[in-house]
C-alpha cells in the first residue's frame, strides 16, 4: 500500500491538475482590470469576492502554510500560476525543525517514511577525510538530523494533505497579474485560461518564489550577492553502496581544483553537485554527453541514469521589508542563499510556521495588526543569518580574491592535524533553529538561578516521555495534542493553581503528568519542580520562570500576542 502511495506521488510531479472555473469568475467584477499596481481611486471593488487570506504559490512554503492555517480555522485560496506539481529533485534536504512542523501539519511521517534519514557528513581533502560530523549525536528525539527526500514528493505529500482540508481552495493555472493596495486589504487581478478576474484579500501572502512576480507589483528590490562560480547539479539513478551521508570533497581527484558533494535520495536516486568554472558555459555544460563522463570520472562506472541535469549560481540576497501593507512575502520571495546548508528550503518553512499563528490571531482580533511585525523582525533576522553563513560557506568553497585562496588552502591543511583547523573548514554548514531576539520573548527574571535549558526565543527540544499508563511518545507530540495554542510546559510537583484562559498545559511528574523515565526532559530543560516554560503556537519558548505567579504568566503571554 505504501509502495502505491509512493508511485502515485513520483506520478503527481508529472501529473496535470488541470484548470477548474471558480464561481468567483461569475461574479460582478467592476470595471477595472488594470495589471499594476494602482491607486485606491481607480479601484472599484463593487461586487467582486473577497477572502480572509490570499496565498500566492503552490511550493512547500505556500502549501505549507495554506495547511497551517486551515487547521487554524482560517479559510484559504491558494493560488498557482502552473497546473502541475513542479519538476526535479531541487530541496531535498529537510531539517529536523521542518519534520517536527509537519508533524503538526499531519504529513512528518509520510516525509520521514519516503525519505532517506541521515545525520552524519564526511569532509574530505582530495583523497583524505578531513573529519567527520554528527548532526544528532544525542538519542530520545522522534524526528532524525535531517530526511533527504526530493521535492516532488514532499509537495505531492502537502497537495493531498490539502485535499483533506475543506478550509483550503487551490486554484491550479491562476496567475497574480495585478495586484492593489488598500487599508483595509488587497484586491488581486488574476488571469486564468478563461481570462481575467478579480478578487480581494484581506492579507496575501507571497510564497511565488525567488523569481516572486508579486514583489515586482510591490515595487520591492531584492538586494544581495550573486557568485560568479557555477554548480551543476545532476540527479542521478543508480545501485550503489555508499552510506547514507553527506559527502563533500574539496578538489578531488576525480574534480581537480573544484568541490563536489555527494547525497543519496529515496529510489536509488543520488545527488551529485560539481563546481564549475565561472566561464563555463551553461548550455553546453547541461548536455548529458557532457554531464556524463564527469560523473563517470566521480563514480568509476558509467551505470546510471539521469533523472535531472540542472545549473546555478550561488545568491545570496534578501528584501529589505518583508512586508509591504497587507502583502506578506515568505520563503524565496523574501530571501534566497545558496543551497549548500540546506537552508533554502528549511528557513522558508520556519517563515510558515512563525507568520501562521500571527496572522491567525489577527484575523481573529485577538491580536493587533503590529503582531505581524514581529514576524518581519524575526525572520529578517534569521534570512540575515542563513545569507552570513551561506556567504562565508560560499566563499571559502568559491574563494576569488587570492587571500582568500590562500585561508582555504591553509585552513585545509591544518585540518589535516588540528580541531581549531577542522573548524575553519566551510563546505556548508547545515541549517539549525533560528534563535530569536525578540520583543515577544520575556526574559530570565533570575538569568543565575538557570544553568540550561532553551533560553528565550529558541525552539523547544525533543525529549522521550510516557503517559501514567506506560504509553511512549515525546514532548514533541504532546505539544501537538495541546491543539494550535499557547502552552505552558510545567515539571514536577510546583502547582499552578491558575492557568492563563486558553493555554494549554504540558505537566511532566507530578499527579497526572507525563512521565520523564529517561530523565531526558528534566535535562534537557534544566527543569526543577516549580519550573514552568511557556510555548508558543510555534513551539518556541516565550518565557520560563521559576514557580510563577499567574500575574507572571499573564503578562508574558500578554507580551508574546502583542499586546503590551
Amino acid at each position: 500500500m505504501a509502495q502505491a502511495a509512493d508511485s502515485q506521488a513520483k506520478d503527481a510531479a508529472k501529473t496535470r491538475f488541470g484548470y477548474r472555473r471558480h464561481a468567483d469568475q461569475d461574479s460582478h467584477q467592476g470595471s477595472h482590470q488594470g495589471s499594476h499596481q494602482g491607486s485606491h481611486q481607480d479601484l472599484d471593488d463593487g461586487g467582486i469576492p473577497e477572502h480572509p487570506v490570499v496565498v500566492v504559490g503552490a511550493g512547500p512554503v505556500g502549501l505549507s502554510l495554506a495547511i497551517d492555517l486551515a487547521q487554524r480555522g482560517q479559510a484559504v485560496v491558494l493560488l498557482d500560476d502552473a497546473d502541475r506539481i513542479g519538476e526535479g529533485s531541487r530541496a531535498i534536504c529537510f531539517s529536523k525543525r521542518s519534520l517536527e512542523y509537519w508533524d503538526r501539519l499531519g504529513v512528518g511521517q509520510r516525509m520521514v517514511e519516503k525519505g532517506v534519514v541521515w545525520s552524519v557528513g564526511r569532509i574530505f581533502h582530495g583523497e583524505q577525510q578531513l573529519y567527520q560530523f554528527n548532526l544528532l549525536p544525542e538519542q530520545g528525539h522522534k524526528r532524525p538530523a535531517f530526511i533527504n527526500l526530493q521535492q516532488f514528493y514532499a509537495e505531492a505529500y502537502l497537495v493531498d494533505r490539502v485535499g483533506q482540508l475543506p478550509a483550503i481552495d487551490l486554484r491550479w493555472c491562476n496567475k497574480v497579474v495585478g495586484l492593489q493596495q488598500r487599508n483595509d486589504g488587497v484586491a488581486l487581478t488574476i488571469q486564468t485560461p478563461e481570462g481575467p478576474y478579480r478578487m480581494r484579500a484581506q492579507y496575501v501572502i507571497a510564497c511565488d518564489g525567488a523569481r516572486s512576480s508579486l514583489r515586482e507589483m510591490v515595487g520591492a528590490a531584492f538586494s544581495g550577492q550573486v557568485f560568479e562560480d557555477q554548480f551543476l547539479i545532476a540527479d542521478v539513478r543508480m545501485a550503489a553502496a555508499f552510506p547514507t551521508e553527506r559527502w563533500f570533497w574539496f578538489d578531488p581527484p576525480f574534480h581537480a581544483g573544484r568541490s563536489a558533494l555527494l547525497h543519496k535520495q529515496p529510489d536509488d536516486v543520488w545527488r551529485i553537485d560539481l563546481q564549475l568554472h565561472p566561464e563555463a558555459d551553461p548550455a553546453v555544460e547541461k548536455r548529458p554527453e557532457n554531464v556524463r563522463p564527469r560523473i563517470a570520472r566521480m563514480l568509476g562506472h558509467d551505470q546510471f541514469d539521469f533523472e535531472w541535469i540542472s545549473l546555478y549560481k550561488f545568491q545570496c540576497r534578501r528584501m529589505d521589508r518583508f512586508r509591504h501593507g497587507r502583502v506578506i512575502f515568505a520563503g524565496d520571495s523574501a530571501h534566497q542563499v545558496s543551497p549548500f546548508g540546506a537552508r533554502g528550503a528549511n528557513s522558508g518553512l520556519e517563515d510558515a510556521e512563525n507568520l501562521a499563528w500571527k496572522l491567525d490571531r489577527v484575523l481573529r482580533r485577538q491580536s493587533p495588526d503590529r503582531l505581524l511585525e514581529s514576524y518581519c523582525a524575526e525572520r529578517s533576522a534569521a534570512a540575515d543569518e542563513n545569507i552570513r553563513e551561506s556567504t562565508r560557506s560560499t566563499d571559502f568553497m568559491a574563494p576569488v580574491t587570492r587571500q582568500e585562496a590562500r585561508l582555504r588552502k591553509a585552513a585545509l591543511s591544518l585540518a589535516r592535524e588540528t580541531e581549531f583547523g577542522k573548524r575553519m573548514v566551510n563546505g556548508g554548514r547545515l541549517s539549525v533553529p533560528t534563535v530569536y531576539v525578540s520583543s515577544l520573548s520575556t526574559a530570565d527574571a533570575d538569568a543565575d538561578c538557570w544553568h540550561a535549558g532553551p533560553r528565550p526565543g529558541t525552539s523547544m527540544p525533543d525529549a522521550p516521555v510516557a503517559s501514567i499508563s506506560g504509553d511512549a511518545g515525546y514532548l514533541t507530540d504532546a505539544f501537538i495534542r495541546q491543539g494550535k495554542r499557547f502552552a505552558l510546559l510545567a515539571f514536577g510537583n510546583g502547582s499552578i493553581v491558575d492557568v492563563p484562559e486558553g493555554v494549554g498545559m504540558i505537566r511532566i511528574g507530578g499527579e497526572g503528568g507525563l512521565v520523564d523515565a529517561e530523565g531526558l526532559a528534566c535535562a534537557r530543560y534544566d527543569a526543577q519542580p516549580g519550573t514552568v516554560y511557556l510555548l508558543r503556537p510555534d513551539g518556541y519558548v516565550a518565557g520560563r520562570f521559576r514557580h510563577p505567579t499567574r500575574a507572571a504568566l499573564d503578562a508574558a503571554l500578554a507580551r508574546a500576542c502583542a499586546l503590551n
